[in-house]
């Protein structure tokens, strides 16, 4: 009789009342429903060599531009010598994903220059109001590939590419493990 009174109580009991918005479990754990399942998110800042600056990890579910100052902001680069960490990189290539006036005005404050290609809704809207379009410096947004390499050395250890660790900080120490591994002379 213990054991079923237990098993009721449980949180995530079926039986359990819900308190808050509809979560699942896995709340807090770096986890969200998308396309495939449960999954989760790397979002990664490299330099021109593909080695990783800075990194978050969120839920499936999450829009890359959320976590765009995040990591901007995780991005400390240590100098020879003397003086504080540089935290401004000369220039940010991203995909369509990072296209919005948020973050172009972000990094314009922040005197970064940036290579990001516009959505289409965008530059339709730009058209209809007249204004000029977003120049795109093609011979710079082709090294964005760096990145992706970068992922897909990380994704080489199996336990990074499937997760099978339950807890968000585990996985995290993994990817920060793999991380590392990549600064490693060869």
């Amino acid at each position: 009789m213990v054991d079923r009174l237990r098993r009721l109580d449980h949180r995530a009991g079926p039986s359990a009342r819900r308190r808050g918005p509809k979560r699942g479990p896995w709340t807090g754990e770096a986890l969200g429903r998308s396309r495939g399942g449960l999954s989760t998110k790397i979002h990664l800042a490299c330099d021109g060599q593909g080695r990783p600056l800075a990194f978050t990890i969120t839920g499936g579910n999450v829009n890359d531009c959320t976590q765009f100052e995040p990591v901007m902001a995780r991005i400390h680069i240590k100098r020879y010598g003397p003086g504080r960490p540089r935290t401004r990189p000369l220039r940010v290539v991203g995909d369509k994903g990072y296209s919005s006036r948020k973050i172009r005005s972000y990094l314009r404050r922040r005197g970064i220059a940036c290579t990001i290609p516009e959505r289409v809704d965008q530059i339709n809207g730009r058209l209809r109001r007249g204004e000029s379009l977003c120049r795109l410096d093609r011979e710079v947004y082709r090294r964005r590939n760096v990145v992706e390499r970068c992922f897909n050395r990380l994704k080489q250890n199996k336990a990074l590419a499937t997760r099978y660790d339950k807890r968000a900080r585990h996985y995290k120490a993994l990817v920060t493990l793999a991380c590392l591994r990549l600064w490693l002379p060869s």
